[in-house]
């Protein structure tokens, strides 16, 4: 009942409707902002829009920095925006079949996502409102920074679908362990058969101090994976002493008595999880492996649709989505916007020259996996809080 009330007091009407407007507002500024964010294309000498001036003094041109660039009509810099390089892709035929198959496999990666929550919940919740659970999942993701993502959210989903708040708790646990376990398992093999300079962009990958980042990166999705591991399946005791003394801390003991019930839940749920055979949680892990794979393979769809690719380089380009991955998760800005876009060019440069191709390839790509979750959350959410 606690809980309950906690719950009702935070997500009041008012709240819930502030809380949509805002995200609305967000999704259409972040997609009018990559529509209309400005680029610079090099030309050959005399044809262009603009002159380029080292305005930082770095000794590049920063083809995103407007600073960088005066107008001058006989310059060797042409500008252009996102929009304006949507419409110098070429489609063909090929195109608009591998675009489908990068819609096809975005709704793949998310009914894997929901095989794994019906998994992980008994089948206790219906296909229809698991997916409602999956779809505000990923719309409250989209609007946090990666490495806060819709963890807090999730639990409050699962908790409205009549799920305890700690064994919500524990399947959120079970989720973000099974995400890093793909992950840990995954860059070992990717290391084993691709070298780090095919990896990384050519002029960063001899780059100690990005090397450093990666690994130390690495190394911290691999502590919380254990300390998940840990906490449901071997110490769940341990856990709950340990959530109790971090809450116990002056600027944390506002929350320790729902720490401590969060605490208790766990080991419950630990209980039972700890029951389940082992090929229950092969299922669990397989449903993350496909649910991943299928995230990936969206833009191997969408730069096949463009750029013939043998059966190496495809798996080249999941090992660099990797990488690209683990920038998104430690951007500060919402679902990695910016960020993700500038990877997206640096990490496929080696597949075209045309940084008008790879411009267009990145905002469709965000258009396909980002954005829809933002106004898909913002319409089913009222309906689901009206049900709930």
């Amino acid at each position: 009942m606690e809980n309950e009330s906690i719950i009702s007091k935070n997500f009041s009407g008012w709240k819930i409707g502030l809380a949509i407007f805002v995200s609305v507002a967000i999704a259409s500024y972040l997609l009018y902002s990559a529509l209309s964010t400005k680029q610079y294309i090099k030309v050959a000498d005399g044809q262009g829009t603009h002159k380029w001036f080292d305005a930082n003094k770095n000794g590049k041109a920063d083809l995103y920095e407007e600073i960088e660039f005066h107008k001058n009509k006989y310059g060797d810099y042409y500008q252009l925006n996102l929009y304006d390089s949507l419409k110098e892709i070429n489609w063909t035929t090929q195109s608009y079949f591998y675009f489908l198959l990068a819609i096809l496999l975005m709704v793949s990666r998310d009914f894997f996502y929901v095989v794994r929550i019906r998994l992980l919940t008994k089948n206790e919740l219906s296909w229809k409102s698991s997916i409602y659970v999956i779809l505000i999942w990923e719309f409250a993701s989209a609007l946090t920074p990666g490495v806060v993502g819709g963890a807090a959210i999730a639990m409050f989903i699962l908790n409205k679908e009549k799920i305890p708040l700690g064994r919500s708790t524990a399947i959120v646990f079970i989720t973000a362990m099974m995400d890093n376990l793909f992950y840990i398992v995954l860059i070992p093999i990717v290391f084993l058969f691709i070298s780090t300079e095919d990896l990384f962009p050519q002029k960063l990958s001899g780059n100690d101090g990005l090397m450093w980042f990666f690994w130390s990166g690495f190394g911290l999705i691999f502590c919380i994976g254990l300390f998940l591991f840990l906490a449901i399946f071997i110490w769940p005791k341990l856990a709950s002493k340990f959530i109790k003394s971090l809450f116990s801390l002056p600027i944390l003991r506002k929350w320790k008595p729902r720490a401590i019930q969060t605490g208790h839940d766990l080991e419950t749920t630990s209980r039972v999880m700890r029951k389940e055979p082992f090929s229950f949680w092969l299922k669990v892990f397989g449903a993350t492996l496909l649910s991943w794979i299928s995230r990936y393979l969206v833009i191997n769809a969408l730069l096949q649709a463009f750029i013939g690719f043998g059966l190496f380089e495809h798996f080249q380009l999941l090992g660099k989505q990797l990488i690209l991955w683990l920038f998104m998760l430690v951007s500060p800005t919402p679902g990695g916007s910016g960020v993700a876009e500038y990877a997206f060019s640096e990490l496929l440069a080696p597949y075209t020259t045309s940084a008008i191709l790879l411009a267009g390839l990145a905002i469709i790509w965000r258009l396909i996996s980002y954005f829809p979750y933002l106004f898909i959350g913002a319409i089913i959410l009222p309906r689901w809080l009206k049900k709930k």
